[in-house]
């Protein structure tokens, strides 16, 4: 069996695309198959990754009209082979030890976490966590939460058996698809290691989706995140600490709207009682608590 599926979708990306593929051609662990999913792009990315299929056995194509990113990673696990699959934005790129590392990771988890370098025009930053090994999903949630980058899916490799046999998939035309999937394969998973190596470059571009200022999109994404909330929480193994997670940041997406809208997404809130899953275990918690559901605007106002 092939060892690791890096999925890659594609949309309009000619760019950063060689640089990315390159990344993963480059691995020194070659153990690897590669899923190319074009997702409608009008550039020339299917002219670039043509030259690449010309030269590689072990590169997969696929090709469909514009759906989205989740119905291109959807499309992409379907077409997996690999005993783990990885997902790999095809604006960013992979250090080259990466699936080296992941390779002596020993006891075969379902999860396993790796660190992440932000790449801005000017400057870089790596984001360094505390390392863990075979934690349950609790557990490793309660370590990971605490951290940045929570929910980013290229930050995983998750074992294919696993996440099959839960029918996890990317919910198809919602923003924040990661958000809405990855806490829930988290908590769920048995087995969680994380390792130190800082394997993925996570390139931030103005114009990139989750960058993107206007108004109409940002509204979308909060009522987005709330239509996530209700998947997440039905979550068998969900925890304390994941629950306040959950609605916290369903929560701080209020910040984003105008009058009009921030008074329907609050009611949903209350009518969902979102505001019931925020821990009160320390006093600062229950005044923040207190705060949110007696005057959140104000909450928002001061929260970083």
């Amino acid at each position: 069996m092939i060892k690791y599926s890096i999925i890659i979708p594609i949309y309009n990306t000619e760019k950063f695309l060689k640089k990315c593929i390159d990344s993963v051609i480059n691995q020194t662990l070659k153990d690897y198959e590669i899923i190319l999913v074009n997702d409608g792009s009008k550039d020339n990315s299917e002219k670039i990754v043509k030259d690449y299929l010309k030269k590689y056995g072990n590169i997969k194509y696929i090709k469909q009209e514009n759906k989205g990113l989740s119905v291109a990673r959807n499309i992409g696990v379907k077409n997996a082979q690999g005993e783990y699959i990885l997902f790999l934005d095809s604006d960013d790129y992979l250090n080259k030890d990466l699936l080296f590392n992941l390779s002596k990771v020993k006891n075969d988890p379902e999860l396993i976490r790796y660190q992440v370098n932000i790449v801005y025009e000017d400057k870089e930053k790596a984001y360094l966590e505390s390392p863990f090994k075979n934690l349950n999903g609790e557990s490793a949630f309660n370590k990971i939460s605490s951290y940045k980058y929570v929910e980013l899916a290229c930050l995983y490799a998750i074992k294919r058996k696993f996440y099959i046999n839960n029918n996890y998939i990317f919910k198809e035309g919602l923003y924040h698809e990661d958000f809405g999937l990855i806490p829930r394969i988290i908590i769920e998973s048995q087995s969680v290691t994380s390792i130190e190596y800082v394997g993925y470059n996570y390139i931030q571009r103005d114009n990139s989706i989750m960058n993107n200022s206007n108004y109409n999109k940002e509204c979308k994404k909060a009522f987005d995140i709330l239509e996530h909330y209700s998947y997440l929480i039905e979550s068998k193994k969900a925890s304390k600490t994941y629950l306040s997670f959950i609605a916290n940041s369903v929560i701080l997406k209020a910040k984003a709207l105008n009058k009009k809208d921030y008074e329907i997404y609050i009611n949903k809130l209350k009518e969902m009682k979102v505001f019931d899953n925020i821990l009160t275990d320390t006093f600062i918690r229950k005044l923040k608590k207190m705060l949110m559901k007696f005057n959140l605007s104000l909450y928002l106002k001061v929260i970083k």
